[in-house]
């Protein structure tokens, strides 16, 4: 007897629900880097959208022809006739669409948001009617705190330059959840020191430098030519079958931790060919051995 179509077994693992991440908090704390970053990791970003919106909003997207997977929407104190006392209420209302909804809200101290307004002339928000600046940062500390009261991640941005902050956000959101940990490759420039929180850290300094070729010092190590000058050296490929080799023997270990991901750091002198080179082939390569879930950050370049 013959199988047909109907008799083919089909995975009975159901899709994953459509993420929304709603992004919040002070204003000078990052919020526009944080978004700028999920866009760079493929989710659909809106800015400033009126909380009551947000139903109306999703509903919209669900018309489209290919539904987003991940959104990230920011809301806060811009929208100035918004009650954000009522973010569960219309949280709640997303989720029975099918979706499943965060929040991440974004804080840091007042002397370190004085600074940053400071440092960039920008204008408060809350600054109109003639408060000064510690005043609005004080109002809207009052107006928001019933979203830093329902976030389901708060981050401290307070001790975060830029790189940091856009590293943070990676690791936090570039992921779905799962059993298995996921993998971040990063590379990074030894000159500006090592990432503190790597897992695993190689130096890629002891391979052929592309900076010494004056075609390719403009290009990073994403780009065709470095990456053909690099395939071309035989310590090249002897480095990266070692060093694939001992991660596979050794990541799959990982798997029964209870950690979220694993950052895996690839250093060289500048931070712009050869760990950028390694960073991509052992992201990669890591796919191919049936990791799902694989991020890359180039500490220098990002």
């Amino acid at each position: 007897m013959t199988s047909g179509p109907e008799d083919t077994p089909v995975d009975s693992k159901p899709a994953p629900a459509p993420f929304v991440l709603i992004v919040s908090g002070l204003s000078g704390s990052g919020k526009s880097v944080a978004l700028k970053t999920l866009e760079d990791l493929d989710y659909y970003c809106v800015d400033n959208l009126p909380i009551q919106l947000l139903p109306d909003f999703i509903r919209s997207l669900m018309r489209e022809d290919v539904l987003p997977q991940k959104v990230a929407i920011g809301i806060d104190v811009r929208a100035r006739h918004s009650d954000l006392s009522q973010l569960a209420q219309w949280r709640a209302a997303v989720a029975r669409l099918g979706f499943e909804a965060k929040l991440v809200f974004f804080d840091s101290e007042d002397s370190v948001l004085l600074r940053r307004y400071s440092d960039t002339r920008r204008r408060h928000p809350l600054s109109h009617g003639g408060l000064s600046l510690p005043e609005a940062i004080a109002r809207e500390r009052e107006l928001t705190q019933p979203l830093r009261l329902e976030a389901d991640v708060l981050i401290d941005t307070g001790q975060l330059n830029v790189h940091q902050l856009r590293r943070r956000v990676v690791g936090e959101f570039a992921f779905d959840s799962g059993d298995a940990p996921s993998l971040l490759f990063e590379s990074f420039a030894y000159r500006r020191g090592v990432p503190g929180d790597a897992d695993f850290v190689f130096d890629a300094r002891v391979l052929p430098n592309p900076h010494w070729q004056p075609e390719l010092r403009p290009l990073t190590g994403r780009d065709g030519p470095v990456r053909d000058y690099l395939d071309a050296h035989e310590d090249v490929q002897r480095y990266v079958e070692q060093v694939s080799g001992f991660l596979d023997t050794w990541l799959p270990r990982l798997r029964g931790e209870t950690r979220s991901y694993v950052t895996v750091a690839f250093g060289c002198t500048g931070g712009k060919h050869r760990s950028v080179y390694l960073t991509e082939r052992m992201a990669e390569h890591a796919r191919t051995q049936g990791w799902e879930q694989v991020a890359t950050f180039h500490r220098e370049l990002d």
